[in-house]
């Protein structure tokens, strides 16, 4: 997990308690250059940002391969950032500016002006069969929905419904792979990882396009 700044500054150039204007300018600025400096030297292995969204706070990670993690507040972000760094490097830094271009892409979505993201993609934390459903649910097209049934038969194995709601579950990247698109053949939403009140919001988003 990345460390917070004030331990990676030599004691002379620690905040005081209330730090003004200056000094919050000041550390922002030392920040962006710790930010360069890793990824320059490749010590920053993931990036990460946390923006403001419809759906609460989303977690956004990057390594130099893509858009790794998106991540619900309800999540536990420091719990997910621990398991990036087990599972990923223990190198990561919160760099807003390394995920740029993902977080307009998400805040497009939500507004209503993008219907898929054009993002590189790091699926590095699903794999097997899971792998091949997340793979398979950008197919689901915006507005539209599917059951866990016809995914599986969409993946391969028709009798694997169960495993594709493991699979959409477990999806790392959700919103932007989206897994909210899957539903029970009955027409109920079913879960989700953000919980049942995100994915009805996102249903409804892009039901009102």
């Amino acid at each position: 997990m990345s460390l917070p700044l004030e331990e990676l500054l030599p004691p002379g150039l620690q905040p005081a308690c209330g730090p003004d204007a200056a000094e919050a300018a000041a550390l922002s600025r030392l920040h962006r250059r710790l930010t360069a400096s890793a990824a320059e030297t490749g010590l920053l292995d993931v990036a990460y940002t946390v923006i403001d969204t419809p759906v609460g706070e989303l977690l956004l990670a990057a390594t130099p391969a893509g858009l790794v993690r998106v991540s619900f507040a309800c999540e536990d972000h420091d719990a997910v950032l621990a398991i990036l760094a087990q599972r990923i490097s223990p190198r990561i830094l919160k760099a807003p500016e390394r995920l740029q271009d993902a977080a307009r892409q998400v805040a497009e979505y939500f507004d209503g002006a993008r219907q898929s993201f054009d993002l590189p993609l790091d699926l590095r934390l699903t794999a097997g069969f899971r792998r091949s459903v997340v793979e398979h649910l950008p197919d689901i097209g915006y507005g539209s929905t599917a059951t866990y049934a016809a995914v599986a038969a969409l993946a391969g194995s028709p009798g694997a419904v169960r495993a594709v709601g493991t699979a959409c579950a477990l999806n790392p990247l959700p919103v932007v792979v989206p897994c909210h698109r899957v539903v029970r053949s009955d027409g109920t939403t079913g879960g989700y990882r953000g919980g049942p009140a995100a994915k009805r919001l996102l249903l409804n988003l892009e039901a009102a396009a």
